[in-house]
């Protein structure tokens, strides 16, 4: 499912206009990055959290020379899905 796709459901699911939708799912998104990016966890009960996990500095290697090449370290963002989230995909 694409952007475009999840616009539609939600729109046609809770009688909103697409525009409206797209406005308040780019509000969301917006929200969650800014707070991700700020250090903070956000929680979405029944869904899942989306947090930023400190990747250590590590050494690797260029596959095309196999040169060892140091990368950084670096903030990355996580989703770890909530319980509901697992058990429903899994059945």
């Amino acid at each position: 499912m694409n952007k475009a796709e999840l616009i539609a459901y939600v729109a046609n699911k809770t009688g909103m206009t697409k525009k409206d939708v797209n406005a308040s799912l780019d509000a969301i998104v917006d929200a969650v990055v800014a707070t991700v990016k700020s250090g903070k966890p956000v929680t979405l009960t029944n869904f899942g959290t989306f947090v930023s996990v400190r990747r250590k500095e590590s050494m690797k290697r260029n596959p095309k020379t196999g040169e060892p090449v140091k990368v950084k370290a670096k903030n990355v963002p996580r989703f770890r899905p909530g319980k509901h989230f697992r058990e429903v995909v899994a059945k």
